[in-house]
């Protein structure tokens, strides 16, 4: 059983999350609606892996995982991304990010990223 923060603006898309990760006996330890709430509070509860929504206000999900990365270089991180955000998952994979799920999400993708990634 993993540690897993979600990170999204979109409500809906956090629950969404948390309902394929708890179905996959995943605990979430918290849900951030921004980059910025994100870095704060991996620094508090240290998750196994961070879901990571690229698009959002304050601070956008390429720059919470470069903070995130450049604190704990260890940490877990796959973004999530709407179709055609191409360039910007090209840029996360760069940055660290370990993968990359495509919304609207797709179950088995999601529960496969994450055994991948954690494996």
């Amino acid at each position: 059983m993993a540690k897993i923060l979600i990170v999204d603006d979109a409500k809906f898309m956090r629950i969404t999350l948390s309902n394929i990760l708890l179905k996959a006996n995943h605990e979430v330890v918290g849900e951030a609606e921004n980059g910025a709430e994100a870095v704060k509070l991996f620094e508090e509860e240290k998750p196994d892996l961070v879901t990571m929504d690229i698009t959002m206000p304050e601070m956008n999900g390429i720059e919470a995982l470069k903070e995130i990365k450049g604190k704990f270089p260890e940490a877990k991180i796959i973004m999530c991304s709407a179709m055609g955000q191409q360039k910007m998952v090209v840029e996360a994979i760069e940055a660290g990010a370990k993968d990359f799920i495509v919304k609207p999400f797709d179950e088995n993708r999601v529960i496969e990223a994450i055994d991948r990634v954690l494996g």
